[in-house]
């Protein structure tokens, strides 16, 4: 029975340590070679990101060229040193909590092309002041701005139909909101403790 343990911890072992296919430059990825993508991931653990980075629209891998599409879930979470993050009209998802805890972010620019941002991407960015809602976005998930306590205002724009609950929750020096008219659901507390 013991030795059973020890070949099956000892099967999963390579499976933990690398979250990821490769690493090129500054990120990790992920490789779909059915449709030739990419998705930025993490490491295999958090803190691996750090500083001004701009993700590539394309990356080569093993001599074939891949398009960055996504940013996968927690991808940059609890990497408090990141500062500031470029994503390039490649990407169209940003995955769920991909940038949660990540206090030490001030910039963050997200491209039109952006259609989905999972629930909490952007929870607890403590240091972001300004943040481009995309035109493509038709929902904001639960908690995807929440705790951002540095963030003063927020446009919203016309695209957007659904604001989920919590959405801009504990941002507590929000004090200019514009929403548009189309949109037809707000979820209960999507902007409580704001001012």
């Amino acid at each position: 029975m013991k030795k059973l343990f020890f070949t099956i911890i000892a099967t999963f072992l390579p499976m933990m340590a690398s979250a990821y296919d490769a690493q090129i430059g500054d990120f990790y990825y992920n490789f779909n070679s059915t449709d030739h993508t990419a998705e930025v991931t993490n490491k295999g653990s958090y803190f691996g990101y750090r500083g001004i980075l701009s993700i590539p629209s394309k990356v080569t891998y093993n001599n074939e060229e891949y398009d960055v599409t996504s940013i996968g879930n927690q991808a940059f979470q609890d990497c408090p040193e990141l500062k500031s993050i470029s994503i390039p009209s490649s990407v169209t998802v940003i995955g769920y909590q991909a940038f949660y805890g990540c206090s030490g972010l001030y910039s963050v620019t997200i491209p039109n092309s952006v259609t989905s941002i999972g629930s909490s991407a952007f929870y607890g960015c403590s240091g972001l002041t300004s943040v481009n809602i995309p035109d493509g976005l038709t929902t904001i998930e639960t908690f995807t701005f929440a705790y951002c306590t540095s963030l003063p205002s927020i446009t919203i724009p016309n695209s957007v139909t659904k604001i989920d609950s919590w959405a801009f929750s504990g941002c507590i020096v929000l004090h200019s909101v514009t929403i548009p008219k189309n949109v037809t659901y707000m979820g209960g507390y999507a902007f409580a403790n704001c001012i």
